[in-house]
């Protein structure tokens, strides 16, 4: 027989070396996962605007011209398209930009401060137009349509 003990457990090297590997792992895999996210949460102000666009038409379709305020209900002698003031998930705050008149529209939805995808500085605002004319700009105010409508 050996006088030799058998070796259990795991040794501080071990562990030490385990912990490095995760933390390195962990630096590269979070900042990855959150770009993704708030790629991902850019839909909401995309469905928002598309459905803000379509009451524009259907408010034009009722009053004969396009509305400038978002209420619950529509009502044409104060232009006031049936619309919520925020994104399906709250993320964004919509609006339609005044001057507006009877015959174009443009509608934005702005990341709302204070909210995760603010920190989306990309793409900050969304924008569509009467013309289907798709628009975005980063938190600098330049344009970035090619990135955040892709």
């Amino acid at each position: 027989m050996s006088n030799r003990h058998q070796q259990r457990g795991v040794t501080l090297i071990e562990l030490i070396v385990v912990v490095i590997i995760v933390g390195i792992l962990a630096s590269v895999a979070i900042p990855s996962y959150r770009a993704y996210v708030m790629r991902s949460q850019r839909s909401d102000a995309k469905d928002a605007l598309l459905a803000l666009a379509t009451a524009q038409e259907k408010h034009y379709l009722q009053c004969n011209n396009y509305g400038g305020g978002l209420g619950a209900a529509t009502d044409c002698a104060a232009g006031v398209v049936q619309s919520p003031a925020t994104s399906k998930n709250g993320w964004y705050q919509l609006a339609i930009p005044t001057p507006q008149n009877a015959t174009n529209f443009t509608v934005t939805a702005t990341a709302i401060a204070g909210q995760n995808q603010f920190q989306d500085t990309e793409c900050r605002t969304f924008s569509v137009t009467d013309r289907g004319i798709r628009l975005a700009q980063d938190s600098g105010g330049s344009d970035s349509t090619a990135e955040c409508w892709r």
